[in-house]
């Protein structure tokens, strides 16, 4: 999911060895200025949700989650209504989520999600910048052996005690769960991401962050110099209208 690489408030929070760029380009104080890209995607997904389930966030954990992810990214109400709205319309486009897997320069493991709505241009977009830039698409399966998919729950820790993390972590099912820095990192299946969020849903009233992402198994350590030629590329692969989240196990030099 997410698009919720572009939460600012999740970008505050500090993490080693994070694979999601935009938690990357935080670490690294590169914060995207341009609110109204952000805001474009996180109403795809918006509308996306709302058009496959109930327009009931209730009944609909995809939806219920966009719409967190754009109330953390302060996105206007009155965004979040038009976008549900979207999905009611004829007309709408048809979107489906696709996954590309590739590789950056120096043989660095890229996993791209998209949401889009015309996957030769999705493909052809990402392949330009790749190929431009010394890396290439993948197959299916090229990359994705090197990260490990899970769900990821983080809330701060003056809204829960570790004591009531630890027993709802527990009693529903949690993988693993830690504390780093100023807030509780709970990591989930990917199939039980939503029950056991839905499950701290009832102890406090939002999340820092929370989503279904791929991370590195290992990271490969780059230089100075090869770490500003990788932001540049992904930054670029970033820019492309069609992608929401990308992964990548590059370790960047400060």
């Amino acid at each position: 999911m997410f698009f919720e690489f572009l939460l600012e408030e999740f970008w505050k929070t500090k993490m080693a060895g994070h694979s999601h760029w935009a938690g990357i380009k935080h670490k690294k104080g590169r914060v995207d200025k341009e609110r109204s890209k952000i805001f474009s995607k996180l109403s795809r997904e918006i509308t996306v949700a709302a058009k496959l389930g109930d327009k009931d966030p209730e009944m609909n954990p995809r939806l219920r989650a966009a719409i967190q992810a754009a109330k953390q990214a302060n996105m206007p109400k009155d965004n979040i209504t038009r976008a549900i709205s979207k999905s009611e319309l004829s007309e709408n486009k048809n979107y489906e989520n696709l996954r590309y897997e590739g590789f950056g320069p120096f043989n660095t493991a890229l996993v791209i999600e998209t949401l889009t709505d015309n996957k030769n241009r999705s493909a052809s977009a990402l392949r330009t910048i790749l190929q431009k830039n010394g890396g290439r698409l993948g197959e299916t399966g090229s990359t994705t052996h090197l990260f490990n998919i899970c769900g990821v729950i983080h809330i701060k820790k003056n809204k829960i005690s570790e004591e009531e993390v630890f027993d709802i972590a527990s009693s529903s099912g949690a993988k693993d769960y830690s504390k780093i820095n100023n807030f509780h990192e709970i990591l989930t299946e990917k199939e039980d991401f939503y029950k056991i969020k839905k499950e701290f849903e009832k102890k406090v009233d939002s999340f820092e962050y929370s989503a279904v992402e791929w991370r590195a198994i290992s990271f490969l350590n780059l230089n100075k110099e090869q770490s500003k030629k990788m932001i540049d590329i992904l930054n670029a692969l970033e820019g492309v209208d069609d992608v929401q989240n990308i992964f990548t196990n590059a370790n960047f030099e400060n």
